[in-house]
């Protein structure tokens, strides 16, 4: 969940329940807008049609004409994130691809081999792996570390996203990658979470421990 700064509550003059509550349903829904990518709003108007059903006056627009605009923003907004998104990640693996060390696949694939391994076993599809991972976007934000959890994870090579699939086969064990996923390779135009968006290009460092045949 986005963090954001935070103001002692005897400043906002939080005197009673009720004021708390207020304050928080505030919150709470402009969390929710900001997770669906729904921010982008005019908040005059916002509050307006807000105040108007908690008055229980007359609103202007019908229950289905709700949910249609609604529907209909919320898909142009997705899609401008997801295009912006993919653009970011263009630029970036296509500056990343330049850098030494750094190998390019025909499908756009990234990856730079921080270690070699220690063995010549390498996993396929039908394998179970072993391993310790860190992963962010392109701007350095963690999402998921099994290395920050301190503890490695074993799981089915043909159960997890595209990109890993094919840099493991290529991995042999004690090996330790870095890998740059386009957005096809990864999750997608749905993106995955809060912190993955629709179209996102991401970075893991994978370290492959073993393989269980």
């Amino acid at each position: 969940m986005p963090t954001h700064s935070t103001t002692h509550p005897n400043t906002l003059l939080l005197k009673t329940e009720k004021d708390s509550a207020s304050y928080a349903l505030g919150i709470s829904v402009g969390q929710s807008l900001e997770a669906q990518n729904l921010s982008n709003i005019n908040t005059e108007l916002f509050l307006k049609g807000l105040k108007e059903i908690t008055e229980k006056k007359k609103v202007q627009l019908t229950d289905a004409q709700v949910m249609n605009i609604i529907t209909a923003y919320a898909a142009k907004m997705h899609e401008l994130r997801t295009q912006a998104n993919i653009a970011a990640g263009k630029k970036f693996l296509e500056a990343n691809g330049k850098r030494p060390g750094v190998v390019t696949l025909p499908d756009g694939l990234e990856y730079e081999v921080l270690k070699a391994g220690t063995d010549t076993i390498k996993p396929t599809l039908a394998d179970k792996v072993t391993c310790h991972y860190h992963g962010t976007l392109i701007d350095g934000t963690v999402f998921d570390s099994s290395v920050d959890r301190g503890e490695p994870v074993t799981f089915p090579l043909n159960g997890v996203i595209k990109g890993w699939q094919e840099a493991l086969q290529l991995m042999t064990v004690g090996s330790k990658w870095k890998i740059y996923l386009p957005s096809d390779l990864a999750y997608g135009n749905k993106g995955a979470g809060e912190k993955i968006g629709p179209g996102a290009t991401l970075v893991f460092t994978v370290e492959l421990l073993g393989v269980q045949k």
